[in-house]
């Protein structure tokens, strides 16, 4: 059920083979490489704005193809995702597993990281075993040379058996050079001879009984010595591949079937099982890559990463990094409350601007009343202020975000979480999904991609919902600052307020904890799966890469879905306002139907409808509540708090009212635009009702635990 192998997918990749079907004159390049090498810094400097992005086919795994040309070709290149091995433990290493085997691209360029080269050569001996075209960049070139080491690329050239280019991925310059190397492989230029790894003789051995069958089986279509090896590691979704591939049963033959049975019995007369024989394969590659940078790779001064471990050891120790992850939190909190603020009203003057312009052309065409209101005064104004709500928060939030996920800061919140998430039975990479989550949570469950087990991605999709997304911030700030702060303004007010936000948002992820917990032992049971968390070397941040990249791929991308779903929402809220049941609108007709549950959780029926109503974007419950207590036809805001904390407090708002509603705003169903992507990411009504009934449920049994608990008590 929910995430399995079967409900992602698993099928041959073959998109190198439909770009050639659909742009036959242009070649394919497959960018592979570990994650936090550049591989996408790269990417980004070869192709421009010449890209795009989607779905494997099959898979919950994005993909990005961009086109880029020289003077002898124009190319197609696929940005496969960043993985450390190709021995398909996970989505992300299946697709690029398939893609280089199956695909049929042109060329393999595989980006390590300079600071970091024997342990990214893993992936490169990999690559070998499967293609012949294969170019090795050595990609931060400028950091290793800041490190004092110093590579010998003809003498990694020479051992490895194909071309090794060096390179500086930010310096777009500098990849002239891989484009060069790429122009002459395709034409045949250079000619290539793949390092082959030499396994122990009992494997060398099996191999050697099997691959004469498997080469007179497949040819030259595959690599028959890395395919034997594939069948005699039992790796059964390789072998679903491959029938794909082939177009029929691959093992349906007599004669491999037998040299298969030889191959095996020859592993079991050494007492090699499957595991045991996985960690041959990869104590082979890793010894053949150190071979590879013995002498190669020299550090001319020790201690070359002194510097980051000094750093590591404030911002990951137990009892320093806690604090540091809090105060960082509060420090973003806080650049956008204070930065939101006016361009947030400039926007609501602009698009208010326009919308009396509307009413303006609406009166001198003659519009009937009901078609401006439910146009102008319901659709635009409810668009309105959901863009002047939610863009500029976004619009610092992410590139805050981004800048400390490109100094290499958010890997270390993930490694200080994961004995947490350890703890509930659950995967340590949830913590940077969660993080996403702060800026929207359909972009957390997005992320949620990033976690290889399927119970731990689901658990991770579940309780995004816990952190706060910026939708809900204008709501927990407003109530924070008139109840609990004060309105007067100014820096001491925002600053309490990011303080006060922070720890409300503490709670969310203590609440993510213990739902998390409770998941693992019923709903979701299962050990937590390992995985490994690469701490990458700290890097200067590129301030004007990283806000284009947030605005364009996170914060406009976000902010389209919100209006898609928003947009018929203020029509429904101002048919609701403006339709009445004798002399009382449907809008308060609702709102009195709701008031008993209401109660009983420290609100009133205004307050409730108004969640029900904002379902699709949070930032409009705050105005449907003074529409809905002002008695107006259409969506509005006061001019200031202390207005608004008059009308609350008239229409009988407490401190107990105050906290509820921000209990309730923290913990309540996802937006429609964030069930829209569960639904995608899963695939499934279930999850996706689950997704929306969990929160929910808590956010219900902690407003009346705590009102029943003030009413007594207090």
């Amino acid at each position: 059920m929910g995430l399995t192998n079967s409900s992602i997918g698993i099928k041959a990749v073959d998109s190198g083979l439909e770009i050639k079907k659909q742009l036959p004159g242009d070649k394919v390049i497959a960018l592979a490489g570990n994650p936090n090498v550049g591989k996408s810094t790269v990417f980004n400097g070869l192709t421009g704005m010449n890209q795009h992005t989607g779905n494997w086919p099959g898979k919950t795994v994005t993909n990005a193809q961009g086109y880029c040309s020289t003077k002898n070709h124009s190319y197609v290149l696929v940005d496969i995702p960043g993985t450390y091995s190709l021995m398909a433990h996970s989505a992300e290493e299946e697709v690029a597993r398939n893609f280089i085997c199956f695909g049929e691209p042109d060329v393999v360029v595989v980006v390590c990281d300079a600071t970091c080269l024997e342990r990214n050569l893993n992936l490169v001996l990999q690559t070998l075993e499967i293609s012949k075209n294969v170019i090795v960049c050595i990609n931060l070139m400028d950091e290793a040379k800041r490190k004092h080491i110093k590579i010998d690329l003809n003498a990694i050239s020479k051992r490895l058996g194909v071309p090794v280019v060096g390179a500086v991925a930010r310096k777009k310059n500098s990849l002239s050079t891989l484009m060069e190397v790429v122009d002459k492989v395709v034409d045949g230029n250079i000619k290539a001879t793949p390092l082959s790894i030499q396994y122990p003789k009992e494997i060398e051995e099996a191999i050697g009984v099997l691959e004469p069958v498997v080469k007179n089986k497949v040819g030259e279509m595959l690599n028959s010595r890395w395919l034997s090896l594939k069948l005699l590691d039992q790796d059964e979704s390789l072998v679903r591949e491959i029938n794909t591939y082939l177009g029929y049963d691959f093992l349906n033959d007599e004669e491999l079937n037998e040299a298969y049975a030889h191959g095996k019995s020859i592993l079991d007369s050494y007492k090699i099982d499957s595991d045991l024989l996985k960690d041959k394969i990869v104590s082979s590659l890793v010894r053949k890559a150190e071979e590879v940078c013995l002498g190669a790779v020299t550090f001319e001064k020790e201690g070359y990463n002194a510097s980051d471990r000094k750093i590591d050891k404030i911002l990951t120790s137990k009892v320093t990094g806690y604090p540091i992850m809090l105060a960082l939190l509060a420090l973003v909190f806080w650049l956008t409350i204070t930065g939101a603020n006016y361009p947030s009203q400039m926007l609501a003057d602009g698009l208010f601007w326009v919308q009396d312009r509307l009413t303006e052309f609406f009166q001198y065409m003659n519009a009937p009343n009901w078609l401006h209101g439910i146009l102008v005064l319901g659709v635009f104004r409810v668009l309105a202020w959901v863009v002047s709500v939610m863009l500029p928060p976004m619009a610092i939030f992410f590139p805050l975000f981004t800048l400390l996920e490109d100094a290499g800061y958010l890997p270390r919140v993930a490694y200080n979480l994961d004995k947490s998430f350890k703890r509930c039975c659950a995967c340590g990479k949830q913590a940077l999904t969660m993080c996403m989550g702060f800026g929207c949570n359909a972009a957390g469950i997005v992320g949620c991609r990033i976690i290889d087990s399927p119970r731990e991605r689901l658990l991770a999709i579940l309780t995004n919902n816990f952190v706060p997304c910026n939708g809900r911030f204008p709501t927990l700030i407003a109530i924070l600052t008139m109840f609990f702060v004060g309105t007067a303004g100014g820096a001491y007010s925002s600053i309490v307020s990011a303080l006060l936000l922070t720890s409300i948002i503490v709670l969310g992820i203590f609440v993510t904890f213990a739902v998390t917990k409770i998941l693992s032992k019923t709903l979701l049971k299962g050990v937590p799966s390992s995985f490994t968390l690469e701490l990458p070397p700290y890097r200067k941040p590129q301030i004007g890469k990283v806000i284009v990249r947030s605005i364009f791929d996170r914060t406009l991308f976000v902010l389209g879905r919100a209006i898609v779903v928003a947009a018929p929402a203020g029509m429904v809220i101002w048919l609701m306002a403006n339709i009445t049941v004798g002399d009382t609108s449907v809008l308060n007709h609702c709102a009195s139907f709701l008031d008993p549950l209401a109660r009983l959780m420290g609100l009133d029926g205004v307050i409730l409808l108004a969640f029900i109503l904002g379902f699709p974007a949070n930032e409009i419950v705050v105005p449907i509540i003074i529409m809905a207590y002002m008695s107006q036809g259409s969506i509005l805001e006061l001019d200031s708090l202390v207005e608004m904390k008059e009308l609350f407090v008239n229409n009988g708002w407490t401190w107990i009212t105050a906290i509820c509603t921000m209990l309730f705003s923290l913990m309540h169903w996802p937006c429609s635009t964030t069930l829209l992507t569960i639904k995608k990411e899963t695939g499934s009504w279930k999850w996706t009702a689950l997704a929306a009934g969990i929160p929910t449920a808590v956010g219900i049994m902690s407003c009346i635990f705590f009102a029943t608990a003030a009413r007594i008590f207090l």
